[in-house]
């Protein structure tokens, strides 16, 4: 092992006892992070306690705070909420509540602390601990505890994880809640919009943040709303004009429902509210429209969490647990979160300093500080919607003369049609003439080529597939009926949505440019695809939608076998030969193993997960789950292993299997991939702009450089532009996957929470990052 490597059995929890509490407002995926967290305490010897009812249970003691063992947190992972309970503790502000409480905890020798919730639960921890070593002094003093017991009990951990539907805490992407929170929201729009269409109704709809616009503003981008209202980014004066101009310009354009998404903390200019009241009379005066008010309220903290919410609570949780087995007395209390795909770590006060700065500035009027402050990814997020919601009048358009072509190549994945919207109405922003190309290249090279105007693509960022249609057609043989089309056209530019078809098919159009000039024009991919097998980028739009149908339904199926008892399911899931869903998919499902083609396995490793389903038996929990990525071996079948499991679990447990197919490919997008479609299209569009501009000589386009034939990808914390070239050193073309990938790395974490003993290389974590410098660095993050 090389002496840089950092490997989990080097780290050791025996004595350690940490304490796990869930506190302030719940949120879904909650108990997918103190799972984690219990799983991994135990997996490195430490013991664990659950601190029941947040810090109220910290502060009464007693059957509050119990030692948690491997079993008691299953069948924790799809519960939404918080299984531990949660509640807003006013003893706890009190000094007197704090010496409860540290007393509670150093009688059961807990000096390691993880708090899951907002920024108030977070900044009470801290204060716990700046006063920890007082608290025992008077706890001495006062004869409560002895001399000794403080020294062992002298140094107090923190680490704290984010649990907020807001998305409120400065420094993470993404808060634990967050993305299920979206969820809710999204079918209810999903739900009231056929209704709304029906009657030509407008609907206003009241959703939480009474201090950040988060589920706003995202909610607003995924279903293409007609307005939105949120506290950092108050409308200008006289926007009750503006906001009816723009809601009867869309009813003018056949469009039959309109629908406006207001914060419940929403404010105008003078900080006065604006409530859904206000804005119905105000449509309702105006316009004279039928209009109807829906408040959320709690449904948007209900229900189960998202896959997104388990992975990221999962592992977070189990970064935590690293953190506190890391610290010295003198590592200051930290945040784990994520940026991008990476789990970070950030100074606890960092963070709740600056979010407090936001809203600072926003009492202060100082608005564009306040949404700046929020981070690159609240300020893309208001960006793009800016720029996709507000449709110009054809005299305020820039006009390029330039033809731009968007087609979906490969297999249907959801969110592809978010994506070609956002192409659509940027590039008709910009100034160009959109075309669609139905069918892929199949219809390219039969001339399936028609304009696309800004309101064809109205609508389309909730519907499921492909609506320009799309095949998996390659461009080589048509090569030369293509170029005629593109001639024909005048086509300057091509944006391909889709999957490793795509990516074959750009690199063979800019292999033919030394034939043909026509393919001398910028071309972008994104990548669309539920196998999340493109080289060049770490998510693929579709893949979030199909994780979270893999999730759904081996919810469904845990729940049956908890009923019959002793069953074991084996799951089928597509991805050719890349393993991202049956991982991810095992992981957020709590599955005990997950067999892939990028990690070689035989008969002796099915054996030991026969054995260890047979141990697993003998406890509470009575059922397995084993997922199988469809290509993984090709002796290996899902019948072979079925009926070696069936065979070997005789008399100890029964088998069923279960093979997925194509309801992976279907269903409506989820709101990740609603809105990495539409902003990394976006992206695309521009990044097309700039080169048509870069490459237009003496009346025509020539592009005929590497750079000008790209792949945009989510690399690691930022999308980035990479010429097809230079992706091919990273690709096995056989197997039709990158060489590298990153989420095999996860595949430790899942087997570890499975109970497993594995090697897990975590060399990764521990680096405390300061958030000022995370800002600067995240440029171009989405």
């Amino acid at each position: 092992m090389p002496d840089n490597k950092k490997f989990i059995e080097n780290l050791s929890g025996t004595g350690k006892c940490i304490g796990v509490l869930t506190s302030g407002g719940d949120a879904q995926g909650m108990n997918a992070a103190v799972r984690a967290v219990v799983r991994m305490g135990i997996y490195v010897g430490a013991k664990v306690y659950f601190i029941h009812e947040g810090y109220q249970g910290m502060v009464d003691g007693g059957d509050n705070i119990k030692e948690a063992s491997w079993e008691s947190v299953s069948s924790m992972l799809q519960v939404g909420g918080t299984v531990i309970g949660s509640a807003r503790c006013k003893d706890f502000r009190t000094h007197e509540g704090r010496l409860r409480a540290a007393l509670n905890l150093v009688q059961r020798g807990i000096t390691n602390l993880c708090v899951i919730g907002g920024d108030g639960s977070l900044t009470g921890a801290n204060l716990f601990r700046e006063e920890w070593s007082g608290l025992l002094d008077e706890l001495v003093q006062s004869g409560e505890i002895s001399e000794e017991a403080s020294q062992i009990h002298s140094a107090l951990h923190i680490v704290g994880m984010v649990g907020s539907i807001d998305n409120d805490f400065c420094g993470t992407d993404m808060t634990i809640g967050t993305d299920s929170a979206l969820h809710r929201i999204i079918e209810v729009v999903d739900a009231i919009m056929t209704t709304a269409q029906s009657h030509q109704r407008t609907f206003v709809l009241e959703v939480m943040g009474r201090h950040c616009g988060y589920l706003a503003l995202v909610s607003a981008l995924a279903c293409g709303a007609d307005w939105v209202l949120i506290p950092e980014m108050p409308p200008k004066d006289g926007w009750e004009e503006q906001m009816c101009n723009k809601l009867s310009e869309n009813r003018a354009d056949k469009k039959r429902l309109n629908i406006i998404i207001v914060a419940e903390g929403a404010i105008d200019q003078s900080n006065k509210p604006i409530t859904t009241e206000l804005i119905k009379d105000l449509v309702v005066r105006c316009l004279g429209f039928d209009t109807r008010v829906t408040i959320l309220g709690h449904v948007q903290r209900g229900g189960t969490p998202s896959a997104f919410d388990r992975i990221l609570a999962s592992r977070m949780g189990v970064e935590a647990v690293l953190a506190l087995l890391e610290a010295s007395p003198g590592t200051p209390a930290c945040v784990v979160s994520l940026c991008g795909n990476q789990a970070v770590r950030l100074p606890l006060m960092e963070c709740v300093q600056m979010t407090q700065e936001v809203q600072k500035a926003m009492d202060e009027k100082r608005f564009e500080d306040a949404v700046r402050l929020r981070g690159r990814s609240f300020e893309n997020n208001l960006n793009t919607y800016k720029l996709l919601s507000h449709r110009k009048i054809d005299s305020e358009l820039p006009h390029s003369s330039f033809n731009v072509a968007v087609l979906n190549v490969g297999a249907p994945a959801a969110g592809m049609n978010a994506a070609v919207r956002s192409a659509v109405r940027v590039g008709i922003t910009e100034g160009h003439t959109m075309f669609a190309v139905s069918d892929g290249f199949e219809g390219f090279c039969k001339g399936q080529i028609k304009e696309i105007k800004w309101g064809d693509v109205g609508g389309w960022t909730g519907q499921g597939g492909s609506l320009l249609g799309t095949k998996r057609t390659l461009p080589a043989k048509h090569i030369d009926k293509i170029a005629e089309q593109m001639r024909i056209h005048n086509i300057n530019a091509l944006l391909v949505i889709g999957g490793f078809e795509a990516y074959l098919g750009l690199m063979e159009l800019q292999a033919a440019r030394s034939k043909h000039a026509e393919f001398c024009v910028p071309m972008v991919m994104v990548p669309a695809t539920v196998s999340n097998n493109i080289p060049g980028s770490d998510l693929s739009i579709g893949a979030d939608t199909a994780l979270n149908a893999i999730t759904d339904t081996c919810d469904r199926i845990k729940q049956s076998a908890s009923g019959t008892k002793r069953r074991v399911f084996i799951i089928e899931t597509m991805g050719g030969y890349c393993g991202y869903l049956a991982t991810v998919g095992a992981l957020a499902a709590g599955a005990d193993a997950a067999y892939i083609y990028e990690e070689p396995f035989d008969i002796r490793d099915l054996q030991s997960n026969v054995e260890h389903l047979t141990e697993k038996m003998k406890t509470s929990i009575q059922r397995g789950l084993v997922l199988r990525n469809e290509n993984c071996s090709v002796n290996y079948t899902t019948d072979f292993i079925y009926q070696l499991y069936s065979e070997e679990g005789k008399g100890v447990f029964d088998c069923r299997k279960n093979v997925l197919g194509h309801m992976q490919q279907g269903g409506s997008p989820s709101p990740f991939d609603r809105n990495f479609g539409t902003k990394i299209s976006a992206k695309a569009m521009q990044w097309i702009s700039k080169k048509l501009k870069e490459c237009y000589r003496e009346g025509h386009v020539f592009a005929n450089t590497e750079d000008s034939a790209c792949l945009l990808g989510m690399r690691r914390r930022a999308l980035v532009f990479q010429p097809v070239i230079q992706l091919k050193d990273e690709t096995d073309f056989v197997h039709r996957i990158p060489k590298e990938q990153w989420w095999l790395r996860l595949r430790p974490l899942m087997k570890i929470l499975a109970k497993y003993k594995t090697s897990y290389d975590v060399s990764d974590s521990g680096q405390l990052e300061h958030i000022i410098r995370l800002r600067t660095k995240d440029i171009s993050a989405i």
